[in-house]
């Protein structure tokens, strides 16, 4: 039945170590790993055999996968490439999820989070261990919110947006589409699309070209 297939995990980073072991938190028993790397082909992760390149997900008939690749831009062009894939949205047992709050597939909330009433969630987001979530936030596709990190209530953060280790964000502001908040920034005003932002306050220290990675993720990104 597909209920009871295996779940394709891609990647095989330290990223990917931390979605396994939320699958495996939340009652998920049955696993393969796929990853670009053939020098990862043929090992394991945590037990888990890493079978081969993502393309083979297709060959191999692996209904369900979770994109374990910190990258946000990978992640946005892995899900376009990969239709017809059940993604699962995953929260980890130890995080909190307010029933109001809204989960769009492929999102992983790891231990730890919290996600207050009427938040709402994008598609193949990462809610990173111990990061906050504050009532009526809208989190775009792809973003990113690293652990410790925390967001007061309806702030908006676009597509594709990663918000650091530790950073603070006040509340009712937006953050731009594919932007970068650097670890530990107090974000007190607006931040637009495609820039860096770091320090307290944030400011914008970088303007990155459109479609041009923000480069702070990568698939060990944990």
């Amino acid at each position: 039945m597909r209920g009871n297939s295996p779940i394709a995990v891609i990647g095989a980073g330290g990223h990917a170590k931390v979605v396994l072991a939320t699958l495996q938190a939340a009652g998920f028993t049955a696993f393969v790993v796929y990853d670009d790397s053939p020098d990862k082909w043929g090992t394991e992760m945590m037990g888990v055999p890493v079978r081969g390149p993502v393309e083979r997900i297709v060959e191999d008939g692996v209904p369900r996968a979770v994109i374990a690749i910190g990258d946000n831009a990978i992640r946005r062009r892995l899900s376009i490439k990969l239709r017809g894939i059940e993604w699962l949205t995953v929260v980890h047992p130890y995080a909190w999820v307010h029933s109001s709050a809204k989960l769009g597939v492929g999102t992983v909330v790891f231990a730890g989070a919290v996600i207050q009433p009427e938040a709402r969630i994008g598609d193949h987001v990462i809610v990173n261990t111990a990061a906050t979530i504050d009532h009526e936030c809208v989190v775009g596709d792809y973003a990113h919110i690293a652990p410790g990190a925390h967001l007061a209530g309806r702030v908006e953060v676009g597509e594709g947006t990663f918000i650091g280790m530790g950073c603070n964000v006040i509340q009712c502001l937006q953050i731009g589409k594919w932007s970068t908040v650097g670890a530990g920034a107090v974000v007190t005003k607006p931040i637009p699309d495609h820039v860096t932002a770091v320090g307290v306050p944030a400011r914008v220290i970088k303007r990155h070209l459109r479609g041009e990675s923000n480069g702070n993720h990568n698939d060990s990104t944990s």
